[in-house]
């Protein structure tokens, strides 16, 4: 086989292969994925350059693969080649669940699929694989095993190493990606290795109709989750008017937050998203006539640019806005039901305080309560019943406005799981601007020869392994993260400081396909199997050039 077909032919074998987030197919997959490389003429005789990382503590046995190929000279600059394994479930495929994994059987269902006449056109064309998976990001796999097997057989062309970094649980806590940064230092330590990129080919997707352009991507957007624990005041549902419903914060805090595009950062030229509301319920467990007592909403927060400590400056800001807007809709309408009812006058106070998690914890340290104890023992209790690590956060938070003796209505602001850095090639930096300029160089000439157009933007627009591989945040945002993130040691080991160290630049090329995460998932043959793997073979040589080489 020619390398096309051999990355056509490796995205078909993985996509057949079930790797499902959180689910033991992600063992089963790393398993294949080391023995398709230990296959390989290079590792045959270095099986020790061949290995996989059981990420620590996972009860699923999930591990990432490692691969290193030693140039034909002794460098240490290294170029990484960066995918994950692992997919989201089948559930969108409906009555047709049994197709998800059959590439052939699915473009066969959907050229007769007169439902959606893109689909079907492309399933027609010939040129579209099909199935879980194709896109995000198995096709991604391929790729760099097709030219991790090229670079075996040509290692005259390279001037220096290739590691090959294969992670679990992409799709969930990001925990492969996580568990790698110290297999990373350990390798850089151990064998005096120069980290000069990443290379990472998760998925890219039109933009619009008719959009053909090819976006690659000199970084990647960072996420957080900002959480807000809203405790009211309960009342009875005929006299709701004295109460503090918590459930009318959340609704106003959604409404300011979720889809509000005013929040976003304008960068020129780049994909920007808005936050967007992921959960929010009350915390009544059956029908009574109380109104709640509290509530809990978390949100989807891309950033890219501003620093931590601002971003929660404003979001409690908002918090304070919202908490302010139902006190005073609440002052009205009872001053409007004592009018009709010709009821006296009554002192009522709705006035909701809003706190960030640090400020919180300081009020109870200075009451003299046991913050630590109290949120320990949380955390164990939580453990017991529950596995979502945003709940056990949730009741962390709770437990600590219980052991405050004045329980007063109050908005708490704290982070939860995951937390994604963003980060992006520093161009004021030597390294930075030699990056994209052999970046440029390289598409500039396969745009000559493709007729493929290419657009360079700064921020990969969605959630990607790359985040963990920088950190240029400075000592204040590490510290206000590990203020306001409950029991972030357990919940979301995070390792800012070496993921600071080792700074390794990411650049995201990615195989190109339509409908990521969902049942008409597709990629896109001629580009990601023909014109990719030679754009990234191609600046995996420039990086790695010698000078006047």
């Amino acid at each position: 086989m020619n390398l096309s077909q051999q990355a056509e032919y490796l995205t078909k074998a993985l996509v057949q292969l079930k790797s499902y987030n959180h689910s033991d197919g992600e063992r089963q997959k790393a398993d294949f994925l080391e023995e398709i490389i230990r296959s390989y003429p290079s590792f045959k005789d270095n099986e020790n350059l061949v290995w996989s990382q059981e990420i620590p503590g996972d009860k699923l046995g999930r591990k990432n693969v490692f691969a290193f190929l030693k140039g034909r000279t002794r460098a240490q600059k290294t170029i990484i080649y960066l995918a994950h394994l692992d997919t989201v479930g089948i559930e969108d495929f409906g009555p047709i669940q049994s197709l998800a994994h059959d590439p052939d059987e699915l473009q066969d269902f959907f050229v007769q699929y007169d439902s959606d006449s893109e689909v079907q056109e492309d399933a027609r064309s010939n040129e579209w694989l099909f199935g879980r998976g194709a896109l995000d990001m198995q096709s991604g796999i391929a790729v760099h095993l097709a030219n991790l097997l090229y670079f075996c057989e040509n290692r005259d062309e390279l001037e220096g190493n290739l590691l090959v970094m294969f992670n679990a649980d992409e799709e969930g806590e990001h925990k492969g990606s996580r568990a790698a940064l110290s297999e990373l230092q350990l390798l850089k330590e151990k064998m005096n290795l120069e980290y000069m990129a990443a290379i990472n080919n998760d998925f890219i997707s039109p933009l619009y109709d008719r959009d053909t352009t090819k976006y690659v991507y000199t970084g990647t957007a960072g996420k957080i989750l900002p959480c807000f624990s809203i405790f009211g005041r309960e009342a009875h549902a005929g006299e709701s008017l004295a109460g503090i419903d918590p459930t009318l914060i959340a609704a106003e805090l959604t409404a300011r937050i979720s889809q509000n595009f005013q929040l976003t950062e304008k960068l020129e030229g780049e994909l920007v998203l808005p936050p967007s509301c992921l959960y929010m319920r009350d915390d009544k467990q059956r029908y009574d006539v109380q109104t709640a007592v509290g509530s809990r909403v978390y949100f989807n927060y891309f950033f890219y640019e501003k620093p931590l400590k601002q971003l929660s400056k404003e979001l409690r800001m908002i918090a304070e806005d919202a908490s302010i807007a139902v006190e005073h809709r609440l002052e009205g309408a009872y001053k409007d039901f004592r009018t009709v009812n010709k009821l006296p006058e009554r002192q009522l106070d709705w006035g909701t305080e809003v706190m960030a998690l640090e400020d919180f914890l300081a009020y109870l340290e200075e009451k003299g309560i046991d913050t630590v104890s109290v949120m320990e023992e949380a955390k164990k209790q939580s453990s017991l019943k529950e596995t979502d690590a945003r709940m056990i956060a949730f009741d962390i938070v709770e437990a600590l406005h219980q052991s405050d003796p004045e329980k007063k209505p109050r908005v708490i602001l704290f982070y939860g799981t995951p937390f994604l850095p963003a980060n992006t090639v520093d161009i004021s930096t030597e390294r930075g601007i030699f990056l994209k300029s052999r970046l440029e160089e390289v598409l500039a000439e396969e745009a000559k020869k493709t007729g493929e157009i290419f657009k360079v933007r700064k921020y990969f627009p969605y959630l990607s392994d790359g985040s963990f591989l920088s950190f240029d945040g400075s000592d204040e945002d590490i510290q206000s993260l590990k203020k306001n993130f409950p029991a972030i040691k357990s919940l979301f080991p995070i390792p800012l400081k070496a993921m600071r160290d080792l700074n390794i630049p990411v650049i995201n090329l990615g195989v190109y396909g339509k409908a990521g995460h969902k049942w008409t998932e597709r990629v896109y043959k001629p580009y990601t199997f023909e014109v990719l793997p030679e754009i990234i073979r191609k600046l995996t040589r420039r990086i790695l050039q010698k000078p006047g080489s």
